[in-house]
């Protein structure tokens, strides 16, 4: 089952020098940043490494041997960077490749799915989740929220066009309203008492959400619940920076100059945006590697 917590641990002195050093975070593109929006609200300290792998979006719907060797070659280049933690702000991620890429790498990494779950479960008792494909299918949430609580009954949604309508800035067009009603109808039917963003995409739908679900319906957001945890993990390690934070590096794979425009609205800001060649810096030092 894809966990939170970390089994990494480092020797005092080493944390103390780490302790400035950026927290990487990664998504296919613009839902990470309902991570980044904690991190910089429970974490100000904290110096961040945004990226967003724009170029092969959605995840969603990629094979499992595509996302592993995704966050592979995201990892390579965060590590690369020098960061002191990775926090998968992406669920497809940590449902499908994360137990597969701790045992390869010598950094802490955070997943999305465990928070959210236990959050859920303190919430109600007949959660529906959205998620994308491969996420829903890998039933990821349900297993974690049943080894949590059994008693608890879980319905899984997948909601293939909500990424692309957000990565193309569609969310207030009726057509979304349209999708929306259609993927939460099943959900409702079953009388859900929460509902469980499945994708950190996700909370940028909220008012369309909330103008459907009826008033009960509670909704979790795992980003709130993951940076609890890695706040927690940074205070277990000692890695947790009480200096000032420098600015967020912004990175994407591809179209930078849209990622910023798409992002003004999420930040307030419109940042400056990087682009990286993920793969072939992979490459190259996998070459280095081999020499």
């Amino acid at each position: 089952m894809p966990s939170s917590e970390s089994p990494f641990r480092l020797s005092p002195a080493f944390a103390s020098e780490s302790q400035r050093d950026r927290i990487g975070v990664f998504d296919s593109g613009v839902g990470g940043l309902t991570v980044l929006r904690e991190l910089y609200r429970q974490l100000p300290n904290e110096s961040i490494l945004y990226f967003g792998d724009t170029a092969r979006l959605p995840y969603g719907t990629r094979s499992q041997a595509e996302i592993v060797q995704f966050s592979r070659e995201i990892l390579v280049w965060m590590q690369q960077q020098g960061v002191k933690m990775v926090i998968m702000a992406c669920n497809t991620s940590s449902a499908l490749a994360l137990e597969t890429v701790r045992s390869e790498f010598n950094i802490p990494i955070l997943g999305i799915i465990l928070p959210g779950a236990r959050a859920a479960v303190q919430a109600g008792k007949r959660i529906g989740v959205i998620a994308t494909p491969a996420t829903a299918a890998s039933n990821a949430y349900r297993q974690a929220i049943q080894e949590i609580d059994l008693n608890v009954q879980v319905w899984q949604m997948a909601c293939p066009e909500f990424v692309p309508l957000i990565e193309h800035d569609r969310i207030r067009q009726p057509y979304t309203q349209e999708v929306a009603q259609a993927y939460l109808a099943p959900l409702i039917d079953q009388n859900i008492d929460t509902l469980v963003h499945g994708c950190t995409h996700y909370p940028h739908l909220n008012p369309v959400l909330k103008s459907i679900l009826p008033p009960s319906v509670k909704i979790v957001d795992p980003a709130i619940h993951l940076v609890k945890a890695a706040s927690q993990e940074l205070d277990l390690l000692g890695l947790k920076n009480t200096r000032v934070a420098l600015p967020t590096r912004f990175c994407v794979s591809s179209a930078p100059a849209r990622f910023a425009q798409l992002s003004v609205q999420w930040l307030g800001c419109t940042p400056l945006v990087e682009q990286v060649d993920i793969r072939e810096m992979t490459r190259q030092s996998m070459l280095r590697a081999v020499d």
